[in-house]
């Protein structure tokens, strides 16, 4: 008798303990190889090597995950560092050195305008080994850094010699060839004037390697979240600066040295309260606090409703002074955006409408808005902490956001697997769905969206989901974008579903965005199904002309009968003839007859006549009262297409012409 097969199992369950473990890669290839080696029937080892497969991607996911974890860490790190120093050098030496640390880079460096020569000269270096580098000077609008302050935008090349954005002179040129630098990032240090309403740059914070690099969007965001700490925290050590030297200087003015010490106490005071009210954000962030949580600490030390809105003007959180919460409306995006935009351009929060505003920012992208809803005017202490509280606000989201990213991509393997071929193994997806947090069983709407702008809609999609109270996953599938929802007890419909994805969608891509929607379906065949009717809805919208809007197959008329999945053939008809078959019923009249007969005899009122063995007249006032019940339009090309369509369906299904 032969010995049975070995069984995959064992082999599955050890690659979860594998990555439980954090095992290296190599042990969880050696998995396959060990079921080869077994000798495990065809179809399990094809499942084990599926498994080792997916386990080795959320081995890495994890990993990014953990190093991005890390540098954020360290980003509060910073902050709490900077907080403590008090001498402006000791501010600048930090700040470049924890940027060297951050971007792992071989050099970093800080240059200040020098207000009376009317250049830029290099303040503070770490990593450097060059003289001439670091006594460089530049002009304005010279070299990388020039064109980040007088843009105040952020900039990067992997190899600054053979960039030819920027204006190269040659004393630069010596200098970073003397250093040895190849890829270069720069980011402003933003600071709000004190007159209204313009950002100033005070300064530039540069991150360098001496190799070709590409800096990711990532590091990007992470040294301009830096860059606004550190743009604090020598603003802070500036007015402690003219703190002392008022304090100097008012010393030998025995008649006003009361006064003015009684201010520099207040000053101090004001100072010592948005630093610890920072200290205070920061520290709760770290022990894992979320966006409501940090929105009541605001409210409660500034003592004024706030509330949080994503970039369309959805609340995120909503929280009165004493913590409790409240159900916050949506606010006007247009309205929001441009208030936002002030606030990033100027650095600084504003007041419109009896409301603070400060944009959230990750480098230059609106993450979201802070709204005090507070009529009075702010004091400069309670506008700093404000602004501080809009910094901590965009580090806890852009980690909530890199989280959520990675989650989304590893469930959006599972809806292309779903979508390419759901016949292989619905058990195991629907499996896979659920050690991912995704219940297929359960009714979701499937939404397809498509755009021009295709290389952003992915990133909006994702940016939809995770800005809201919405339960779903996001794909890019055949050229489109599919976004699966939780249908939430029956609460969301397919067609609200897919005009609220077209708006939100279009509003943060910037360009018309087109949804079409289909649901609710529930498992792997019913979910593919549902695919294929909403991409035949996206294709007919596109012939239609409909590009922008959000719709179903049911709101497409006859087309909806004829692409639509359930295909309500009754319903079609009693929408469309429902007025005719209502007046035939009570009056025992023969309209419906007298419509088809007339579009049988192309329109000609001889031949409807002799089929219907009537005078003209008669079909004259029939024609007559149908144009009535119907509308002035009922013979219009696409109306009559769709009212001959009815009378056949009818015709087909048996109904009746009285």
């Amino acid at each position: 008798m032969s010995e049975p097969s070995p069984s995959a199992t064992p082999l599955l369950a050890r690659l979860l303990d594998l990555l439980a473990d954090d095992a290296p890669a190599e042990d969880l290839g050696a998995v396959t190889s060990e079921a080869r080696a077994a000798g495990v029937p065809a179809a399990e080892l094809a499942e084990v090597e599926r498994a080792a497969a997916t386990a080795l991607r959320i081995r890495g996911a994890l990993r990014q995950h953990r190093r991005r974890e890390l540098q954020l860490t360290a980003l509060f790190d910073t902050a709490g560092d900077l907080a403590a120093f008090r001498d402006l050098d000791d501010v600048l030496k930090a700040i470049v050195r924890r940027a060297r640390m951050l971007l792992g880079t071989d050099t970093a460096y800080l240059t200040l305008p020098d207000e009376e020569a009317g250049d830029t000269y290099m303040r503070v270096t770490d990593g450097s080994v060059s003289v001439l580098f670091q006594r460089l000077r530049l002009e304005l609008g010279e070299g990388l850094g020039g064109l980040v302050a007088q843009t105040a935008s952020p900039y990067a090349t992997p190899d600054y010699r053979t960039d030819e954005r920027f204006r190269h002179t040659r004393n630069i040129n010596a200098g970073v060839l003397d250093e040895g630098l190849v890829a270069i990032l720069g980011v402003p240090l933003l600071l709000g004037s004190s007159r209204g309403g313009t950002g100033k740059v005070i300064g530039v914070l540069f991150a360098a390697d001496r190799a070709a690099r590409v800096f990711s969007p990532d590091e990007v965001a992470l040294l301009c979240s830096l860059a606004a700490h550190a743009a604090i925290a020598i603003d802070t050590a500036r007015a402690l600066d003219d703190t002392r030297t008022a304090l100097a200087e008012l010393a030998g003015a025995n008649a006003e040295l009361a006064e003015a010490n009684a201010a520099v106490r207040a000053h101090s005071a004001a100072m010592r309260r948005a630093e610890e009210a920072h200290d205070r954000l920061t520290d709760l962030v770290l022990r894992g606090g979320d966006v409501k949580d940090v929105a009541g600490s605001v409210a409660g030390l500034l003592d004024s409703p706030l509330t949080i809105h994503d970039p369309g003007g959805r609340p995120l959180a909503a929280v009165r002074p004493d913590g409790s919460g409240f159900a916050a409306d949506s606010m006007d995006a247009g309205w929001l955006a441009g208030t936002a935009e002030e606030s990033r351009h100027g650095a600084r929060a504003v007041h419109r409408d009896g409301r603070w505003i400060c944009a959230v920012l990750a480098g230059q992208e609106l993450l979201a808005s802070l709204v005090l809803h507070r009529p009075d005017r702010l004091d400069d202490s309670d506008r700093r902490l404000f602004e501080r509280a809009a910094v901590v606000t965009g580090l806890l989201l852009l980690l909530r956001r890199t989280v959520a990213e990675t989650e989304n991509r590893i469930r959006g393997e599972l809806i292309s697997d779903l979508l390419g071929d759901p016949e292989r193994d619905p058990a195991g997806l629907a499996e896979r769905g659920r050690r991912l947090g995704i219940d297929l069983d359960r009714p979701h709407v499937l939404l397809v969206a498509e755009a021009e702008a295709r290389e952003r809609l992915g990133g909006a999609a994702m940016r939809y989901l995770f800005g809201g109270d919405i339960h779903g996953v996001s794909a890019e599938h055949a050229g489109t974008v599919v976004l699966l929802i939780d249908c939430d007890g029956g609460g969301t419909t397919a067609r609200d579903a897919a005009r609220a994805a077209a708006a939100q969608l279009g509003h943060l891509v910037q360009a018309p965005v087109t949804v079409a929607g289909t649901g609710s379906a529930r498992g792997a065949r019913e979910l593919a199904a549902a695919y294929a009717e909403a991409a035949r809805c996206l294709r007919a919208m596109r012939v239609l002309g409909r590009e922008g809007e959000g719709a179903c197959v049911d709101e497409l008329g006859f087309l909806g009968v004829v692409l639509g999945n359930a295909k309500d053939v009754d319903g079609f008809v009693t929408a469309v003839l429902g007025p005719l078959l209502r007046y035939d019923e009570r009056r025992g009249t023969h309209l419906v007859r007298t419509l088809r007969a007339y579009f049988g005899a192309g329109g000609s009122l001889i031949r409807a006549k002799d089929e219907l063995h009537v005078h003209v007249n008669t079909v004259v006032q029939r024609l007559d009262r149908i144009q009535v019940l119907l509308g002035r339009d009922w013979n219009e090309p696409d109306r009559a297409l769709e009212l001959q369509l009815a009378l056949r369906l009818h015709l087909l299904s048996g109904g009746r012409d009285h």
